[in-house]
């Protein structure tokens, strides 16, 4: 298919990877290449940041996290907990390290970056059961951290929104730790794969209809994909009841296959009563963020800033 995509971004599609998903192991080796060169200008002197291994959920193993501080604060400030993307099958603290940073420090907040296990060799629940672990932590540990206990966020892009949004559902159902704002960027949701992008969209840039089930395949384990037993946990888009959760933030790009199930799980919050910002964005793919340079990258970046900023209140005094 020809697609109408944004000028600017039009020049990096054909050096784009195909099939990254189909061996997991070489994906993650060439994405370790990536970040390396993306991480290597990062000036983030302003914060610290410090690695630490926390305990799992339940007997699950213990949990490694980054924690990224912003110094000379006076008071708690808000708390982030972010999750990576990767189609659940690949990336690691270092793969969304920049980002993660630009929050602690154009916020002014505390980010928890999570290093949860990833697929096919820890099929659901187990990433989810580590993003919920340091939930928990932070909230644990929020005087320690500085951090507001009333003011922590999730966040995450692609697969890690949608863990964000599991997560969110998670600690709704458990009455576990409150969670005040849910931002999903670009999330994967839905493993039934029957919207009409996802039906539509086989041959698009990083993430399209092929990759979407590989990816969901792995994540499932022994459920298969569409199956009637595959949890809301695992796939958000399948819950039946969105009532009483937090404010959301959702995004969706134009040329997405996950496009439709991004924007009808935030209609559906929002028929269940749940505050939600939706952005979409002309002429982008899933992914499209690689060239930052362009301005509806730019423009992605500012409008997730000023979400959090709002849904975290940043400006609100401890």
């Amino acid at each position: 298919m020809t697609y109408n995509f944004d000028p600017e971004l039009r020049d990096i599609i054909p050096l784009l990877p195909i099939g990254l998903f189909d061996d997991p192991v070489a994906a993650r080796a060439l994405m370790l290449d990536v970040v390396r060169a993306m991480n290597a200008g990062l000036d983030f002197s302003a914060l610290q940041i410090d690695d630490r291994s926390i305990p799992g959920y339940a007997d699950a193993p213990d949990v490694t996290v980054r924690v990224y501080t912003p110094t000379g604060r006076k008071a708690r400030v808000p708390g982030l907990l972010y999750i990576h993307g990767g189609g659940f099958t690949v990336g690691d603290l270092d793969t969304e390290h920049g980002l993660a940073g630009e929050f602690s420090r154009e916020l002014g907040i505390v980010v928890v970056s999570v290093a949860y296990r990833l697929a096919p060799e820890h099929p659901y629940p187990a990433g989810l059961h580590d993003c919920y672990a340091a939930l928990s932590w932070m909230h644990a540990n929020a005087a320690r951290l500085a951090i507001d206990p009333a003011r922590i966020g999730v966040c995450g892009q692609s697969a890690g929104g949608g863990l964000a949004a599991g997560l969110t559902l998670m600690a709704r159902d458990m009455r576990g730790p409150a969670i005040c704002f849910q931002a999903l960027g670009i999330p994967e949701l839905d493993d039934r794969l029957a919207t009409p992008s996802m039906q539509r969209f086989t041959d698009t840039p990083l993430v399209n209809r092929p990759v979407a089930e590989l990816s969901w395949q792995m994540y499932l384990g022994d459920m298969a994909p569409g199956s009637p037993g595959v949890p809301a946990y695992a796939a958000p888009a399948r819950a039946t009841d969105l009532s009483g959760l937090p404010p959301a933030y959702v995004t969706a790009m134009e040329f997405d296959p996950l496009r439709d199930e991004d924007i009808l799980y935030a209609l559906a919050m929002l028929q269940a009563g749940v505050a939600v910002e939706l952005h979409t964005y002309p002429g982008t793919f899933h992914g499209s963020g690689v060239v930052p340079h362009a301005a509806v990258s730019q423009r992605y970046n500012q409008d997730v800033l000023g979400a959090l900023s709002r849904g975290l209140r940043v400006q609100e005094q401890d």
